[in-house]
């Protein structure tokens, strides 16, 4: 018998920051015992960022998706990434989600749009409800997975 717990997916979204470090080498520099230091200015937060969105079940990581730069996440965007993820549960499920996947996602605007909860239901991926007024909790904090570790 297949438990729910077996059946559950979870999504999560989260912007990655890259930055361009310093080396040891660069702040060096030639000066006199009596001249000032240069003043350094404060250094951007990062060179850049990307959205990942996060698919899991209780096996661990199923896919993740990289948002392009320029583009923003919507509800054809994410319908895509559904159908992506139905394919990958077919590849490597075995027939885990016979009776159905379970999923989890939080409450985005492209996540609620009518065109992603059609996409949800033709698939046939049935919804659990994220709490309202919770855009900090992300699915990997309900703890669902044994030895998912949350990165913070």
């Amino acid at each position: 018998m297949i438990s729910c717990r077996a059946r559950l997916v979870a999504m999560e979204e989260t912007w990655l920051y890259h930055y361009d470090p310093e080396t040891k080498q660069q702040p060096m520099e030639w000066r006199n015992n009596g001249s000032p230091r240069l003043q350094k200015f404060r250094v951007q937060k990062s060179a850049g960022k990307a959205l990942a969105s996060r698919f899991l079940d209780q096996d661990g990581i199923l896919f993740i998706d990289y948002l392009p730069k320029g583009q923003t996440i919507n509800a054809e965007h994410y319908s895509s990434l559904l159908v992506q993820l139905k394919d990958i549960l077919k590849e490597k499920s075995r027939g885990k989600f016979i009776k159905g996947v379970l999923f989890l996602h939080d409450n985005a605007p492209a996540h609620r749009a009518l065109a992603t909860q059609r996409k949800l239901a033709y698939l046939g991926f049935q919804c659990f409800d994220h709490p309202p007024y919770s855009p900090d909790l992300a699915p990997s904090d309900y703890h669902l997975f044994l030895g998912t570790e949350k990165n913070n």
